[in-house]
């Protein structure tokens, strides 16, 4: 394996990476350090190519963010939410939750999840 797949390969291990990577904030050299997969000098040089290769992160978008609190399980025709065979409700517990429709991915989720845990906010 090549220094820059090897380099590929861990910056796809390492979200946080990948996203100041396509954010263009990365300190290539303390990223090799950290990713510590052979020569930094070499994997400061691969990263700054792949980062050439990607593309910029978008900024923006159009979902809406929603909070509602006292949630908790109930009938499936008072739904809030369904995930699975689990129903949330409002009014039926104490549990807030977040909702986010639009234009929402996998990205979107892995971002508001991480400022959770930044906040200290527990996820259930």
């Amino acid at each position: 394996m090549t220094v820059a797949e090897r380099t590929r390969a861990a910056v796809r291990a390492e979200p946080f990476v990948y996203e100041a990577l396509r954010a263009g904030v990365l300190n290539y050299t303390a990223a090799a350090r950290y990713l510590d997969i052979g020569d930094e000098s070499a994997v400061s040089a691969a990263l700054r190519r792949y980062e050439e290769e990607l593309e910029p992160r978008e900024k923006g978008g159009s979902a809406r963010v929603t909070m509602k609190s006292g949630v908790g399980d109930g009938p499936p025709s008072d739904a809030l939410l369904s995930v699975g065979d689990e129903v949330f409700v409002p009014g039926e517990g104490s549990r807030t939750a977040v909702l986010a429709t639009g234009d929402v991915g996998a990205g979107t989720l892995r971002r508001v999840l991480g400022r959770c845990e930044t906040a200290a906010v527990a996820v259930h």
